[in-house]
């Protein structure tokens, strides 16, 4: 198999050999993370129609029966599938409710095979001005996720979707390089990168400024 851990190998062994429980097994192991890639790319006026399990569910109905294709031949590790598979759901839902049609992308961003939708700029900000903390500081949240939220739409595609690949979604280096067709070491340096051309809109000014 493709990149994927000795134990999901040997899940993906016994599902091939028709066992239907450790198919669900397989799917239901990565419903978290599968539910934080569709919390970052649900465009937000779909979120109280949508539900996200019902999108999973979808996705988890074809991956069923696609999955002696993927067996025959894999391209990528199984959660990397499984995303993709998730990814043209959420696209679909785009297209069918808003009538949205997805953007050509350029050639650096060619990674979202169908042209996923972009990770919201708003979630991002929440993701990573809201966690861990405090609900006494609810108002200086607010102030800094929007200021974030500017930063983020301000920043290129690319940099935005490493920034979301590595935080909101958490994959790990190895799986940032598949989605994006380069090495592992091309990747860190474009997340590193990122995360610096963030801190400089953030802070213009530098940390040295006194107020």
């Amino acid at each position: 198999m493709t990149c994927n851990s000795s134990e999901t190998n040997k899940l993906l062994e016994q599902a091939a050999q028709g066992d239907p429980q450790v198919l669900e097994e397989l799917l239901v192991r990565h419903r978290d993370r599968l539910r934080r890639m569709i919390a970052a790319r649900l465009d937000p006026r779909l979120k109280k129609r949508i539900d996200p399990s019902d999108v999973i569910q979808e996705a988890y109905l074809e991956a069923s029966t696609r999955l002696p294709s993927y067996l025959r031949s894999p391209t990528m590790p199984f959660f990397l599938w499984l995303r993709f598979l998730t990814g043209q759901k959420v696209v679909t839902l785009h297209r069918r409710h808003l009538g949205v049609r997805m953007r050509g992308v350029d050639q650096e961003a060619s990674f979202r095979p169908g042209a996923f939708p972009e990770a919201s700029s708003a979630a991002l900000a929440a993701h990573f001005v809201d966690h861990g903390a405090r609900p006494s500081e609810a108002a200086i949240r607010a102030e800094t996720r929007e200021r974030l939220r500017i930063a983020l739409d301000g920043m290129a595609p690319i940099d935005r979707e490493v920034l979301a690949l590595r935080h909101f979604e958490q994959l790990s280096r190895a799986e940032i390089a598949t989605v994006l067709g380069i090495s592992e070491a091309a990747a860190g340096k474009r997340y590193l990168r990122a995360l610096e051309k963030l801190k400089q809109i953030m802070n213009p000014a530098g940390d040295g400024s006194e107020s």
